[in-house]
């Protein structure tokens, strides 16, 4: 088995953001926004946030590939995971999709990899990605996640493991009855953050909350409308992720803007753009903070 800390004995970058993450989780609640690339990584950890997560659909649409079906291959995710981690002090989440793999021994050779990146946390969640059979059967998931959770232990780093419960994604008959069938069973292989993404309703995330029995629950808030940090954290949700939704949003001032212009020939969507100078003021504050730091290091 390998540990976290430096060649020297001092605690290594990754151990610190790991105790930092498993921090965060121990009370209260907080916002876990969703980066898909290394500037909008570097103006969330400048907002003031305390950790951030990768999206893997907003790291999907920058490539020009759909959030299905693993159309990512693992490699490419893998870098783009680590460098998100490299690119800001904050411990990172990865959404880490299916594992890459169906079998629990092919997601225990991707989480070991995962770990070797230098994030803090990953997520594994049970969907397949075929419309016919949306979700791992029951026993083959909760053995994905012991897998997972095998591969953690062994590579020392102590990474947070989150087990997600796909079913009202995936449009299940009866997701909440299935969903916190499934997150039970995934605690008890290991998951130490349970996630049920779609799920709205403030009884049945109660639910949620009461059968992780203790354990922290991450909420999906990635529209408008969704619950405040507040409510949230009165039902009991210890961390709330965005998903995609700052990259919608993002793609959505897009869309509309090239649309109009296509369209009309009028560029009047372009009031909404940042100014230059404050975008280009933030990076050139930012990589001169950034040498500074590495020149006294």
């Amino acid at each position: 088995m390998t540990d976290a800390s430096g060649g020297d004995g001092s605690v290594s970058v990754q151990a610190r953001r790991v105790a930092a993450f498993r921090a965060l989780h121990e009370s209260g609640c907080f916002v876990l926004p969703n980066p898909w690339d290394i500037g909008t990584a570097r103006y969330l950890s400048h907002l003031g946030f305390p950790a951030l997560a990768t999206t893997s659909s907003g790291f999907a649409f920058g490539r020009g590939l759909p959030d299905t079906d693993w159309a990512v291959p693992r490699d490419a995710m893998l870098g783009h995971i680590a460098e998100i981690a490299a690119a800001t002090d904050l411990p990172v989440n990865a959404d880490f999709e299916s594992g890459y793999a169906r079998d629990p021994e092919g997601v225990a050779e991707s989480v070991r990899l995962c770990c070797g990146t230098g994030i803090a946390g990953l997520s594994i969640e049970d969907s397949t990605g075929d419309p016919a059979a949306p979700l791992f059967e029951n026993g083959l998931a909760t053995d994905r996640i012991r897998a997972a959770r095998a591969a953690i232990d062994e590579s020392g780093s102590g990474v947070l493991l989150t087990g997600r419960a796909e079913c009202f994604l995936v449009g299940h008959s009866d997701p909440l009855t299935e969903s916190l069938r499934r997150i039970r069973a995934y605690a008890e292989a290991g998951a130490e953050v349970l996630y049920v993404p779609g799920v709205r309703k403030p009884d049945d995330i109660r639910a949620v909350v009461e059968a992780a029995e203790g354990r922290p629950v991450n909420l999906l808030v990635s529209g408008a409308g969704g619950l405040s940090v507040a409510e949230a954290a009165a039902l009991g949700i210890r961390r709330i992720s965005l998903g995609s939704g700052l990259a919608r949003a993002a793609w959505g001032a897009f869309i509309r803007g090239a649309t109009t212009l296509a369209q009309s020939g009028e560029f009047g969507d372009l009031a909404g753009a940042v100014p230059f100078d404050e975008i280009n003021g933030f990076f050139r504050r930012d990589l001169a903070e950034r040498s500074g730091a590495k020149d006294t290091a």
